[in-house]
């Protein structure tokens, strides 16, 4: 682990304790324990939404796997970027690297994820000018939405720069030329040229783009149903688009906060935020900040260890006899 992880991760740690102790252990079990054992169906909610985005992904995927292996993929792209200090990306490169166990063309499946990640971008800026506008409709305090709101026009260029490199750039060309002079060999698996075909033709798929689009969105604005549910359950319940605008916003404040592995207290810090913007108590926010994290973690730890039992029997396979 890098030093800038470690201390995105102790600060992260000293934000979450923070906050618990602002609020208060005692208030935050006892809104947990109303709720009750009706919070596991979270779980099989996310295990849904997830398979959404599984949809967006064999779209853009030709020849895709079969859609049981690529949902185990993506439930362990999830795990390693919500669970490790992995900067965000580190699931995408898992992602790679599983799926050419299935399809050895790495132009194909490192264009897919590529394409992927940047739809999913467009997604949340969608997803979260939406969270902006209803939450402007519903706090009582209107400056720090304004502050969410010119933070994504202001980073807005940068999914623009991201989209007409790829497209014009020949990145990957670039990167291996820069590679192949640092190193002095070439990079094992690493075809910039093909890479930034296969990118080219999944942009030259306008239906297959769209389909995927709408498929991610979907997934964005029923993961808030998480939310609307968790709340009813902590004792405060939401309308539909208040749960939107806290987990849009929540959403956008996780992702700028990349730095920090697993967003460690910047999503319970937004979810508290938020939550209080939008009328919903302090500890209930914080515990359904809390909730949240757990589910990550009731999912995740399965996906990370069958991630390691395949790696391992991987190797033990190729281990010559």
């Amino acid at each position: 682990m890098s030093r800038l992880a470690i201390a995105g991760a102790l600060a992260g740690l000293l934000l979450l304790s923070a906050l618990v102790a602002w609020q208060g252990w005692h208030e935050v079990l006892r809104a947990v324990g109303q709720a009750g054992w009706a919070l596991l169906l979270l779980a099989p909610l996310r295990l849904f939404t997830l398979a959404l985005d599984v949809r967006a992904w064999q779209i853009l995927l030709k020849p895709a796997p079969t859609f049981p292996f690529l949902f185990w993929v993506a439930a362990v792209r999830e795990a390693v970027n919500r669970l490790l200090p992995a900067a965000g990306v580190g699931g995408e490169v898992v992602g790679v690297r599983l799926v050419r166990t299935r399809l050895p063309d790495t132009a194909a499946v490192a264009a897919s994820v590529i394409v992927e990640v940047l739809l999913t971008m467009i997604v949340l800026y969608l997803f979260c000018g939406l969270g902006v506008v209803l939450m402007a409709r519903i706090a009582a305090g209107m400056r720090q939405v304004w502050v969410i709101a010119a933070a994504l026009a202001l980073s807005l260029p940068l999914p623009l720069l991201a989209w007409w490199l790829l497209r014009h750039g020949a990145p990957f060309q670039r990167l291996e030329r820069w590679s192949l002079r640092l190193l002095g060999a070439r990079t094992p698996d690493l075809d910039g040229a093909r890479l930034d075909a296969a990118v080219l033709r999944l942009f030259g798929r306008h239906g297959a783009l769209l389909r995927a689009l709408g498929w991610q969105l979907l997934s964005y604005l029923l993961g808030s149903l998480e939310t609307w549910y968790a709340l009813r359950l902590l004792g405060h319940p939401v309308d539909l688009a208040t749960a939107v605008a806290i987990e849009a916003l929540t959403q956008a404040a996780r992702h700028a906060s990349f730095l920090v592995p697993a967003g460690l207290g910047v999503q319970e810090a937004a979810v508290l935020l938020f939550g209080f913007l939008a009328g919903v108590g302090g500890e209930v926010a914080l515990s359904l900040a809390l909730v949240k994290r757990m589910r990550e973690i009731v999912l995740g730890l399965p996906a990370l260890l069958s991630w390691h039992w395949f790696e391992a029997r991987r190797l033990h396979q190729a281990r010559p006899p």
